[in-house]
């Protein structure tokens, strides 16, 4: 039996069973605030100052709300824990699901809450599985760092467009606006932006 008919079989108990695994996923530690770039300040060397301020940014590289929609295989996982993505899902041609499983079958332009008031299900206009070539779960966050510099792996990204992307980008955004019933990535995207660019200017080095 195909995937895709395995998943529209699972759709409608996943409809019922979705609202508990949302809540269980939200009842993580709150997430940790982001250092701003001043903190590094001290750092005289360049490059080991560089590398630090990476290392911050893997506070969001390295969040579910990021590696959930960077798996290493064709489906994303969910919630904190990462589970296998419920109802089963695959990547698709374009990264929107496949044929009667697009993503937009159950993820709308915006979050939805429950009527209970303590879950959701996420959502975006643009909703939609990073390129399997920015896959970065199981990575390490220098594997991850030198990927994102690498235009092969990147979506042919320039560092200036990367820091675009992290700063501005609506979707990487709502990894900071998840949802009821889902923790949000550490920070906020203006830090992020501001740390990416931090990282850039000091030479865009790697943590060891």
């Amino acid at each position: 039996m195909k995937l895709q008919t395995l998943g529209l079989i699972a759709l409608g108990a996943s409809a019922m069973a979705l609202p508990a695994a949302v809540v269980f996923a939200g009842q993580s530690a709150a997430p940790a605030a982001l250092q701003p770039v001043g903190a590094f300040a001290s750092i005289a060397d360049p490059a080991a100052r560089s590398a630090a301020i990476f290392t911050e940014m893997g506070k969001v590289l390295t969040h579910p709300r990021c590696l959930n929609c960077h798996p290493r295989t064709d489906s994303p996982t969910q919630g904190d824990a990462m589970r296998w993505h419920t109802p089963p899902v695959e990547r698709g041609p374009k990264g929107m699901g496949d044929t009667g499983m697009e993503c937009a079958t159950c993820h709308g332009p915006g979050n939805v809450t429950y009527a209970d008031g303590k879950s959701s299900i996420p959502g975006h206009p643009l909703w939609h599985l990073a390129p399997i070539e920015m896959a970065w779960q199981g990575k390490s966050l220098r594997e991850i760092c030198e990927q994102l510099k690498d235009r092969k792996r990147n979506g042919n990204k320039s560092l200036a467009q990367i820091h675009e992307h992290n700063a501005t980008d609506t979707l990487v955004g709502w990894g900071w606006n998840p949802g009821v019933g889902r923790a949000p990535a550490p920070g906020t995207q203006a830090q992020f932006g501001e740390l990416t660019k931090a990282w850039i200017e000091t030479g865009a080095r790697c943590p060891a």
